[in-house]
C-alpha cells in the first residue's frame, strides 16, 4: 500500500512531469507504436536510474552529485533516486531521438520525397544516436540550471553538486553525462526496434497529420516551461544565456524541415508507390 500511496503522491507533487510524460506517450505511440513506446519508457527509466545511482555513489557519468531527500515521505524514491527523475529521461531522450530522425529525413529528402522504407530506416541509423544525444543535451543548459533553483519554485530543491559547476553551478561533466545516457538509451532502443522489425512487428504510421513533427512540440514545451520559470524567478542573465540554445535549434530545424518539404506532406512516402509502402510496412 505504501508503494501506491507514494506513487500517487509523486503524480500529485510532480504534475508537470506527468504532463510531459503524457505528451511523450501520445507522440511516441503515433510515431513508433505502443509496443515500442512502452519499451522506450521502461528502458529509458532503467538506463537513467542505473547511471543516476552510479553518479551519486562514484560520479559516473554526471559527476558527483547528491539528492535532497526532503520528499522521501511524499513521493516514490528507488534506492536513493527520485522515481520521477529517472522517469523524465523517457521524454527527454525521445525528444532528441525523434527530432534527429525528422531532421535527418528532411536533409536526406531535400532533393525529393523519401519512400517509406528509407524514412523508417533512418531511425535505426548509427548517426542518429550522435545527433539525438546532441539535441537532448542541447536542452540541458536550460533545464538543469533552473532546476538547481528548485527551492525558489514548486520543483523544490531535489539535487545539487557539492563542488558547484562551471555553468551557473552545473559542472561540464553533467552535460557529458546527458550525452552519454541519451546515446545509450537511443542505441538500446534502436537494437530492440531492429529485433521487433525482424520478428514481424509492423511499423506504425501516424493517424494524426504532421505527428512526425511532434518531437519539436515536445522540445518547445520542455525548453519553454524551463525558460518561463527562469524568467519568473527574474534570473535574466540565465534566461538570456539559455534563450540562444532554444532559438538556434528551432531556426536550424525550421530551415532543414522546410528544405526537406516536411511541412508540405504527412509522411515521406506520400508519393511512393503503394506496393513499396506496403512492403516497407511489412519490413
Amino acid at each position: 500500500m505504501e508503494f501506491f500511496s507514494l506513487l500517487i503522491g509523486t503524480v500529485i507533487l510532480r504534475p508537470y512531469v506527468f504532463t510531459f510524460l503524457a505528451i511523450f506517450l501520445f507522440v511516441a505511440s503515433q510515431q513508433i507504436g505502443w509496443l515500442r513506446t512502452l519499451v522506450w519508457t521502461v528502458t529509458a527509466y532503467l538506463v537513467a536510474f542505473v547511471f543516476e545511482f552510479s553518479s551519486i555513489h562514484n560520479g559516473f557519468p554526471f559527476g558527483i552529485y547528491y539528492y535532497v531527500e526532503a520528499t522521501l515521505d511524499q513521493e516514490l524514491w528507488v534506492a536513493g533516486v527520485p522515481f520521477m527523475d529517472s522517469l523524465s529521461w523517457s521524454f527527454l531522450t525521445f525528444t532528441g531521438y525523434t527530432c534527429a530522425w525528422q531532421l535527418m529525413a528532411a536533409w536526406k529528402g531535400r532533393n525529393g520525397p523519401l519512400d517509406e522504407a528509407t524514412y523508417q530506416a533512418i531511425r535505426r541509423s548509427p548517426v542518429l544516436i550522435f545527433l539525438g544525444a546532441f539535441i537532448t543535451t542541447w536542452m540541458d543548459p536550460i533545464i538543469d540550471t533552473v532546476a538547481l533553483m528548485g527551492d525558489r519554485w514548486f520543483l523544490g530543491q531535489i539535487h545539487g553538486w557539492p563542488n558547484g559547476g562551471e555553468y551557473f553551478g552545473v559542472p561540464l561533466t553533467n552535460f557529458a553525462g546527458w550525452y552519454f545516457v541519451t546515446a545509450v538509451t537511443i542505441g538500446v532502443n534502436q537494437a530492440i526496434d531492429a529485433l521487433l522489425s525482424r520478428s514481424g512487428e509492423q511499423e506504425t504510421r501516424p493517424t494524426v497529420p504532421y505527428m512526425h513533427l511532434g518531437g519539436f512540440a515536445l522540445f518547445i514545451f520542455l525548453v519553454g516551461f524551463n525558460l518561463f520559470m527562469t524568467a519568473w524567478l527574474r534570473e535574466w542573465t540565465l534566461f538570456l544565456a539559455g534563450l540562444p540554445f532554444a532559438i538556434s535549434f528551432l531556426l536550424v530545424s525550421w530551415h532543414t524541415l522546410v528544405g526537406g518539404s516536411f511541412f508540405e506532406r504527412h509522411l515521406g512516402n506520400s508519393t511512393a508507390p503503394a506496393g513499396e509502402a506496403e512492403s516497407a510496412q511489412r519490413a
